[in-house]
């Protein structure tokens, strides 16, 4: 728990006396939680995404052929687009199916589109 960390609003938080300034201080927080928590189910493509997972296998694939999860993404899609996540997890097939999701909605958004899986993409009626 560092300090510098956090943003001036929780460094306040912490020196504050008044236990009044504190409770509303982590119902703020709590708000912005549930806020983020429901953006976060909020997969822009979800159902393209699903799709592409269909043709693609289990969401805690491993195979052995270089690919994981259930978006079939090798290690150097992994490192560009969810490094956040490979340092904190592993490899995609540790990853939750909404989290592979983010990371692909990421690579999409980069400018790579459905590309990076040609054929269930073409499946789906994607590219």
């Amino acid at each position: 728990f560092v300090l510098d960390a956090l943003t001036p609003a929780g460094r306040a938080a912490v020196r504050a006396s008044s236990t009044k300034y504190r409770r509303w201080v982590l119902k703020l927080w709590q708000k912005r939680a549930s806020r983020a928590q429901r953006l976060a189910k909020r997969i822009p493509h979800k159902s393209q995404w699903l799709c592409i997972h269909h043709g693609e296998g289990s969401w805690s694939a491993h195979t052995g052929n270089g690919y994981y999860g259930g978006l079939q993404m090798d290690l150097s899609f992994q490192r560009s687009y969810g490094g956040y996540l490979f340092r904190a997890k592993g490899t995609a097939d540790n990853w939750s199916p909404s989290e592979q999701m983010w990371v692909a909605e990421r690579a999409y958004k980069s400018g790579r589109g459905f590309y990076p899986w040609p054929n269930t993409a073409r499946a789906c009626g994607l590219i």
